[in-house]
């Protein structure tokens, strides 16, 4: 199964002629999840390919550079005779602000928006095989961080140990991959537990949006294939980013390194480092010792299942 993040938009609050301002999206086996809708994102997602075919939006909180990209947006999904129902996740209170945003040039799409608020623990969306959860982040307004997490696999099926217990080749494979015990000619009865092994871990995407580093981060984290994590500065702006509520690269890569992440994405730079991120990439790769990368607009990063499979 694939799962592919499109970074649409990268930049900190103010865009660049090279970085958009926050947004990616998640194409999960078809299911399409746009996270943050900065101003421009529909442009973003024509350019780079993602179609507008999307179930689901992810907001971490309502600064401009995050949300501005909603009206067009819908607008454009109206234009196009959309019918699908649309959701917008958005932190707690937050619903009649994001709704006045939705339809601020006093239209309202065809088809159904419907607004959810979330709070930290909450489950934004359960999909088929995976869920969308919230979770408490520290900016200086009202933020949530939002996890894309799968359900754990199947135990691998050892099709030989089952054929040495006797079991034919057929559908009563499937039942014990199924966990369900099965009976021999014989009389004899086999178990899963017998042929499957230990189930496997699904994937997990972590994207903060704009937030100072912390360790419940970390926790939502864990093992984490991909962590999208703010790194608005390098260390040259340590201080601001303290003030500000975001975070430098090198706090990033701490967080990925303890939360033991494959990969980490370093998004929401400011537009002073335009052009030239190196700071940003060697100061992590100083403390993590993942992969660690600032990526550009447009980006595709595929996300596999772990190396068992």
């Amino acid at each position: 199964m694939t799962m592919r993040v499109t970074f649409l938009g990268t930049s900190g609050a103010v865009p660049t002629t090279e970085r958009n301002p926050s947004s990616l999206v998640v194409n999960r086996e078809g299911d399409r999840l746009l996270f943050d809708a900065g101003e421009g994102t529909q442009r973003q997602m024509m350019r780079f390919g993602t179609g507008f075919a999307i179930s689901h939006v992810f907001v971490t909180h309502l600064h401009g550079d995050h949300v501005l990209g909603l009206p067009g947006l819908l607008q454009t999904m109206d234009f196009n005779d959309r019918e699908d129902p649309l959701a917008v996740h958005a932190p707690k209170g937050t619903r009649s602000d994001v709704e006045d945003l939705l339809f601020a040039a006093n239209t309202r799409p065809t088809f159904r928006v419907r607004v959810n608020e979330v709070g930290p623990g909450d489950v934004a969306l359960s999909g088929e095989d995976y869920e969308v959860r919230a979770f408490e982040v520290d900016h200086r307004t009202t933020a949530v961080g939002y996890a894309l997490v799968e359900d754990d696999r199947k135990g691998r099926f050892d099709r030989e140990r089952a054929e040495e217990l006797g079991v034919p080749v057929g559908p009563k494979f499937s039942e014990l991959h199924e966990g369900n015990p099965v009976e021999l000619d014989d009389g004899t009865v086999v178990r899963p537990e017998q042929v499957v092994g230990d189930p496997r871990p699904g994937r997990k995407v972590v994207y903060t949006g704009d937030t100072r580093p912390t360790s419940r981060t970390a926790e939502v984290a864990a093992d984490a294939d991909l962590l999208v994590h703010d790194a608005t500065f390098a260390d040259d702006r340590a201080e601001r980013a303290g003030a500000t509520g975001h975070s430098t690269a090198r706090e990033a890569a701490e967080i990925a390194r303890r939360a033991g992440t494959k990969r980490l994405a370093m998004t929401h730079v400011s537009s002073r480092y335009t052009g030239d991120v190196a700071a940003h990439e060697r100061q992590a790769r100083e403390t993590f010792d993942g992969e660690a990368f600032v990526p550009d607009d447009g980006q595709v990063v595929d996300v596999p299942f772990p190396s068992d499979e």
